[in-house]
């Protein structure tokens, strides 16, 4: 995509402006972000879903006296019929994953890292369905899918914020409402993090939600110490060979934290461990039990692809790639592969191709490394045979 040229998923403005002006600063009503837009996925089909064991879902009603309730999923199929006429919301994570048409929607975003995009989750809601005032800490676009919701937003938010007391809901105490907007099908609102908002539905509606990941600073600093733990030794310990006499035996000197920070920092700022961690974090699928395959070597491979076998991306897995040193590396649901230089197309191929068969991998099919890569990725479940 050229982030030069304007898009009208974006209102006519190019990626570029959008990145620059509006990207974790301020939302952006968008109408008719997709004109003539029609839900993939209808009410009924996403309540069918929120049936299945793998699919996480929940219901949210508000009372007046008990103001909102949380229900889990998976539901029972008579779940449905014991709801109040108005006033609930269902929300089903992932659909993504399951409904190959609603995953088609996210290449409208290739403006923005795929390795970013968590999943699409859609809600749909009766006439006066929300969730309540509260903040998201991380990006997401609202596609009106079906009917209108009027969308509030407010104050920017932080941890401190009060909320109201319930065991399993983020709700704000106090909304400060600044704009609000009615959307139709086909148009869209993006919001920045922290950003405080609050949608309820005007009449039945589908809306969807694109989500982005931002693993928070604790994610970070506790995931990847744990990763690095792996590499170290138990000898490579704090040392403080010519220590001079103690003034006082009780002190901690800045000296002893420096010898701690030059511990820390020698294995924290080696950059290619920073990046086959984030790699490999940032591609975790969401249901890794979704990502599994089965047996196969090069030659099966290569008979398959000659006979017209076509390979597609499990939509439960995630892929990137990255240029390092020592060649190119592979992540895929939560695995990296190191492979040498001459792939680099191969794993652009890999990670962006719609299909993968005999016409587009007919360069890399006499490579034993690209087809090895091929069967791994087979094997592991983050590719499989189309018609599987």
């Amino acid at each position: 995509m050229n982030s030069d040229l304007p898009v009208q998923l974006l209102g006519g403005i190019t990626p570029r402006e959008f990145l620059r002006d509006y990207w974790q600063r301020k939302p952006l009503l968008i109408r008719q972000a997709i004109p003539d837009f029609e839900s993939p996925i209808s009410a009924d089909e996403l309540a069918g879903l929120s049936l299945e064991e793998e699919v996480e879902s929940r219901i949210i009603v508000e009372h007046g006296e008990r103001p909102w309730e949380l229900r889990r999923g998976p539901f029972a199929e008579d779940a449905f019929s014991t709801l109040p006429e108005r006033d609930w919301t269902l929300l089903v994570q992932a659909v993504d994953q399951f409904v190959p048409e609603v995953a088609t929607l996210l290449e409208q975003f290739r403006f923005l890292p795929s390795w970013r995009i968590d999943d699409v989750m859609v809600s749909y809601a009766v006439a006066g369905g929300g969730v309540g005032p509260h903040f998201d800490n991380y990006d997401v676009f609202l596609l009106q899918a079906q009917g209108t919701r009027r969308w509030k937003v407010g104050q920017m938010c932080s941890s401190e914020e009060t909320m109201l007391e319930h065991a399993d809901l983020r709700i704000l105490a106090d909304f400060a409402e600044s704009e609000e907007w009615v959307l139709e099908p086909g148009d869209m609102l993006y919001l920045p993090p922290q950003l405080a908002h609050f949608g309820i539905a005007e009449t039945e509606c589908l809306t969807y939600s694109i989500g982005f990941r931002a693993p928070s600073a604790a994610e970070v600093l506790t995931h990847f110490t744990d990763f690095l733990a792996q590499f170290l030794s138990d000898e490579e310990r704090y040392t403080d060979a010519g220590l001079a006499p103690a003034n006082d035996p009780h002190e901690i000197q800045k000296d002893a934290l420096d010898r701690l920070k030059s511990l820390l920092s020698e294995h924290m700022n080696d950059e290619r461990l920073l990046l086959t961690w984030f790699g490999q974090f940032m591609t975790e699928p969401r249901y890794p039990e979704l990502v599994s395959g089965e047996s196969i070597d090069v030659d099966q491979l290569r008979e398959a692809l000659t006979d017209g076998a076509i390979l597609v991306r499990n939509p439960s897995a995630r892929m990137a790639w990255s240029e390092v040193d020592l060649g190119v590396l592979l992540f895929a649901s939560g695995q990296s592969r190191l492979l040498p230089a001459r792939l680099k197309d191969c794993l652009k191929l890999i990670c962006a191709a719609e299909a993968l068969h005999h016409d587009n991998l007919s360069v890399w099919l006499d490579d034993e490394d690209a087809c090895n890569l091929l069967c791994e990725l087979l094997i592991q479940g983050s590719l499989a045979f189309a018609d599987e």
